[in-house]
């Protein structure tokens, strides 16, 4: 209870509560990670199990009444009778499964990369910098549409669809760490120079222990800012990748292929396939980026 006092009375949680922008987004991103935890006890019906489904649904407009079943839904339905809440709220589950893993996986192999290239140096630092420089060189999206092409080719054609989220994990995970692992060695760099990494070799620590013991506490504050904005990202390629027709597959629709399916029915007048999907990816994405904002600034001790 003391500590969350000292937490609430610190320069952090200061800025936090003066930020309406960032109270705002918190509340947006708890609210839409919330509601994607609990989609099974609040969605309506389980959009992906066929015996749920009635065809007759189909087409159903928001709050209108079916003209044959009578069935009413907040947001409609689509072609196949599903119920368009459902699916967003199923979909952004798998979103969300997506963007966190990938970020995971690219802040991993980012941070370890990072502080082998910073603290050795020399030509572990070279190579891991030039692949670095090549993979910026390349949108990530079509770095992590080529992985995700060569990933799915070694899988085998029966296990496709279900090793198909994993694969989409692989991919934008692999097109994210550079980031991670340019910040990192600077930060590296500077932390090795300091009195008590020095302390640390002459009390005979190895290399490991400096740093993930002593190095890697002193430069995760900057990891944290772009794990946040690189979450969102992560959000977007997902649905990019989706929407393009090579990331999630039919069975476990993310929001980028419920934005996908939305997208063929515009123009015939079922505008609400489309539009709740792609609200609900914007207010994902721009609330987790408006923190990462905030979370940014606030950490930077030049503004301070």
């Amino acid at each position: 209870m003391r500590r969350l006092r000292t937490f609430w009375a610190s320069d952090f949680a200061w800025s936090f509560r003066r930020s309406p922008v960032a109270v705002t987004s918190l509340l947006v991103t708890l609210l839409l990670i919330l509601s994607a935890v609990f989609a099974p006890l609040i969605a309506t019906m389980n959009p992906f199990d066929p015996a749920s489904l009635n065809l007759m649904n189909g087409f159903t407009p928001p709050g209108s009444p079916n003209a044959f079943t009578g069935d009413s839904f907040l947001m409609g339905t689509d072609d196949q009778g599903r119920d368009v809440f459902s699916t967003i709220l199923f979909g952004m589950r798998i979103s969300l499964f997506v963007g966190f893993s990938a970020v995971l996986l690219g802040l991993v192999l980012g941070v370890v990369l990072g502080l082998v290239a910073g603290y050795f140096g020399g030509w572990t630092d070279t190579i891991i910098m030039r692949i670095a420089d090549i993979q910026l060189t390349f949108p990530s999206i079509l770095v992590a549409m080529l992985i995700f092409g060569v990933a799915k080719s070694f899988t085998p054609v029966e296990y496709r669809d279900q090793l198909a989220i994993w694969v989409l994990i692989l991919s934008i995970g692999l097109s994210d760490w550079v980031q991670f692992a340019r910040v990192v060695r600077g930060a590296t760099m500077v932390e090795k120079g300091k009195e008590y990494v020095q302390a640390a070799r002459l009390i005979g620590r190895g290399p490991l222990p400096i740093l993930f013991r002593h190095i890697l506490p002193n430069v995760l504050s900057p990891v944290l800012v772009i794990a946040t904005i690189s979450l969102a990202l992560a959000i977007i390629a997902e649905a990019t990748l989706s929407f393009l027709g090579v990331g999630a597959p039919p069975t476990q629709p993310s929001l980028g292929t419920l934005i996908r399916i939305g997208q063929s029915f515009l123009f015939s007048g079922e505008w609400w396939i489309l539009l709740f999907p792609s609200l609900t990816l914007l207010a994902l994405a721009l609330s987790v980026n408006l923190l990462g904002d905030w979370l940014r600034d606030a950490l930077n001790p030049k503004l301070r």
